[in-house]
């Protein structure tokens, strides 16, 4: 990152990087993170070359595990060039966001994953909104085509699994995708996008909410008479425990349908979800991977948990007409990336691909356990893009 870029970076916050909220000083340390993005992810176009390569975690030797463009993570990388193009403005990042965007325009007619909107949102939709074109919105729409077929009007929401244990699961995660469907709704592909997507809020707001306000991972579905068959986890630690990341999902994606739809029923949701997140974590506020895994204090993190859920809390305080309740969810999410954005979790003194470690991808599989996970990165940066924008230091 250049020294102009790094102060036109700093231009829009206070020279230490803190921000008060109410009585207490959280740093939040915004240059060095992305100073760091920019280090590993300009090195990461550089070992790629000409290829394009899709990635979900770093191995254990701290690089890039690569994967396929129909594994999930694959809009990550893109959206992560995308954000650091909208922090810098440098064409180096516009031009291998659009290479890495355009890569994915296979999947547009994919319709094997109810992923898409990770996948075609996270790099299209960043992609539409940092520097338009007219095909990158046409790719968004014939993906929400895509997903739709999903959709089984008598279960009311879009199936998260094929060929599982399950006959029709639906999965916390994929509150996330409806953003794509909600968008669609308001740039041409029709009403019936914006319904589809409302009703899945509302069998998911009704089904995998507890009365606590935590959340269950996976609820799967009679397709014949949309009943209920069972309530159970693919990666938290037990049917009946909070999975930390599914939690944070949660937050992010009632918070999001209620930015496009205003009903105060999706709002109410997103506040009790982030209030059983915030009431449970430790005190250096990352969250263990799963809320009751039964080895805490020695169970491994999620920072990815706490790098979407910042994210998502920055984003709920907007929609606080309180006071008291705006400053405890932007506070909450200030805390959350002082943490984030420091070591242990931010990774300057490691070797890896990535900047943000300590993440787990599913512990019950021993898969990915304490690494770099891409979407935790790309939540970060998101987070800190937010965080600018809402700095009341400003």
């Amino acid at each position: 990152m250049t020294g102009a870029q790094m102060r036109r970076l700093m231009a829009g916050v206070l020279v230490s990087g803190t921000v008060i909220v109410g009585a207490m000083a959280q740093p939040v340390r915004i240059a060095e993170t992305f100073r760091l993005a920019d280090e590993r992810f300009r090195q990461t176009i550089e070992t790629f070359g000409d290829s394009v390569r899709y990635v979900k975690a770093t191995l254990p030797d701290g690089s890039w595990k690569v994967v396929p463009p129909r594994e999930w993570t694959s809009g990550f990388l893109p959206g992560v060039f995308w954000y650091l193009y909208e922090q810098t403005r440098e064409p180096f990042y516009s031009d291998a966001a659009d290479r890495y965007t355009r890569g994915l325009e296979q999947m547009k007619t994919f319709k094997g994953t109810h992923d898409l909107g990770f996948i075609m949102y996270c790099s299209y939709g960043n992609g539409l909104r940092l520097k338009p074109h007219d095909d990158y919105k046409a790719v968004l729409l014939e993906t929400a085509r895509s997903l739709a077929t999903r959709y089984n009007p008598m279960v009311g929401c879009i199936k998260s699994w094929d060929n599982r244990k399950w006959v029709y699961p639906v999965i916390i995660d994929n509150m996330m995708n409806l953003e794509l469907l909600f968008w669609a709704a308001q740039n041409g592909g029709g009403r019936e996008f914006y319904d589809l997507a409302v009703r899945h809020a509302e069998n998911t707001m009704k089904n995998h909410v507890r009365p606590d306000g935590s959340t269950y991972h996976v609820v799967s579905y009679d397709t014949t008479t949309g009943e209920v068959l069972v309530k159970n986890t693919h990666q938290g630690y037990a049917d009946s425990s909070a999975w930390s990341r599914g939690q944070a999902w949660g937050v992010y994606g009632f918070t999001m349908t209620y930015r496009f739809t205003h009903d105060k029923r999706f709002l109410e949701t997103a506040q009790r979800l982030a209030d059983y997140f915030l009431a449970n974590l430790p005190a250096d506020q990352v969250p263990y991977w799963d809320f009751d895994a039964p080895g805490i204090p020695n169970e491994p993190r999620d920072a990815s948990a706490a790098a979407i859920a910042a994210s998502g809390l920055l984003e709920l305080s907007t929609f606080m007409k309180d006071d008291g309740l705006r400053e405890k969810y932007f506070g909450s999410a200030v805390k959350i990336l002082s943490s984030l954005t420091a070591p242990p979790y931010l990774a300057a003194d490691v070797k890896i691909a990535g900047i943000l470690n300590h993440s787990v991808t599913s512990k019950p599989a021993n898969s990915e356990v304490d690494v770099d996970l891409i979407y935790g990165d790309y939540y970060l940066l998101e987070a800190l893009l937010r965080y600018i924008a809402l700095n009341p230091m400003k």
